[in-house]
């Protein structure tokens, strides 16, 4: 039976609004409203069996991406961190640090992947159009079936959200589940 794996992308206290650093925050108003439906993907991912990654964003304080984004995830900062309400479960639970939009650039993840010899992944969490779109390119280019659960994933707005789930499910062949 193939493996797969669940993957949590960037559902950080900067992104949730749950803490914000003064002049550290990129808020996702869309955000507040996912974590339930992701709590549900981690209970039934557990209950399958699936292996949990944590992809989070973490920034040097001077990190050029600052350039586009309000700064944002600075490493060793609460607003780093993994929101309270999906705290992972250590040691089952892997964490993977990611410097840019894509958990795949310059990370473990795919080492880790192959590791697990997973051949689906789900994926929820935040930019549905930025880090959960460059994740999901690079995943499927590596050639993972990928999943998105388009009640757990969130954008900036809902026409990039839209935009992007449409992308995903049109021109990559993702299977999006509405």
């Amino acid at each position: 039976m193939a493996r797969e794996a669940l993957l949590i992308v960037d559902m950080l206290n900067d992104f949730i609004d749950l803490y914000v650093e003064k002049d550290t925050r990129l808020k996702v108003p869309a955000s507040r409203a996912i974590i339930p439906n992701i709590q549900k993907r981690i209970r039934e991912a557990r209950q399958q069996g699936m292996v949990i990654f944590y992809l989070c964003d973490a920034h040097d304080r001077n990190d050029k991406e600052f350039i586009k984004w309000p700064p944002h995830a600075i490493m060793g900062t609460k607003g780093a961190e993994i929101i309270e309400e999906l705290e992972p479960h250590f040691p089952e639970d892997l964490t993977i640090v990611k410097k840019r939009y894509s958990g795949f650039f310059k990370t473990s993840l795919d080492r880790y992947l192959k590791s697990f010899k997973i051949k689906k992944i789900y994926i929820t969490g935040i930019l549905t159009n930025v880090c959960v779109l460059f994740t999901a390119v690079e995943a499927s280019i590596r050639d993972y079936e990928v999943a998105i659960w388009a009640d757990s994933v969130a954008a900036l707005s809902k026409d990039d959200h839209e935009t992007a789930l449409d992308q995903m499910e049109r021109v990559l062949k993702i299977k999006v589940i509405r």
